[in-house]
């Protein structure tokens, strides 16, 4: 088994490649997705959330307001550091059974935001860092995911600075052309992940 760790800035089109990924085979294990499941209403995570940070995290049919935790965290690093530490063991918790679930030959790729953020680099035996200039990034966050162009630079504050996901990169995938650049690339990047499995 191949452990492969997958990152990149908000906006760098790291779920692209992780789709792209998928489609050849490789296992993904999608650290956002994972996110999202373990904060579902019922969820001992959803709980502790709102123990934290209080009713008003709550849309009325009672899922968590992720542009309301969003304006509260992406504001305050102590507020994003109590968040983390509520999501990221539960996180880590479903991977591990995924991972378990995998067979012996897999290339299994963790898609992680905050790999960087969180020195997680000697979990994997290679680190992809899909890469954008934060201009690209700025750009596609408000025109294609309706931000507005300050909660985009907040959330680009909070990660990891491009320098610093480029150091520590086996691989990098560049995504700042066009989408019909990023499938040729990713199958080049799948082909070099083979031959290291």
């Amino acid at each position: 088994m191949l452990s492969v760790g997958l990152t990149g800035g908000i906006g760098a089109g790291k779920s692209e490649v992780s789709r792209l990924l998928a489609s050849c085979g490789a296992v993904v294990i999608d650290a956002d997705l994972i996110a999202r499941e373990v904060v579902e209403p019922g969820t001992p995570g959803l709980a502790a959330v709102v123990g934290e940070f209080g009713e008003g995290v709550l849309l009325p049919d009672g899922r968590l307001d992720r542009p309301a935790l969003g304006r509260i965290v992406f504001a305050d690093p102590d507020r994003l550091g109590a968040l983390n530490a509520i999501v990221h063991p539960l996180v880590g918790a479903r991977s591990e059974e995924l991972k378990a679930a995998a067979g012996e030959d897999a290339v299994l790729v963790h898609d992680v935001p905050l790999l960087v953020e969180n020195g997680m680099m000697p979990l994997y035996d290679a680190v992809v860092v899909v890469d954008a200039l934060p201009a690209t990034q700025l750009d596609r966050l408000v025109r294609v995911r309706g931000m507005s162009e300050e909660d985009a630079r907040a959330r680009m504050a909070a990660q990891a600075e491009r320098e610093q996901r480029l150091a520590v990169a086996d691989f990098v995938i560049d995504n700042d052309g066009p989408l019909e650049d990023l499938e040729p690339a990713v199958r080049r990047l799948w082909q070099q992940l083979l031959d290291r499995r």
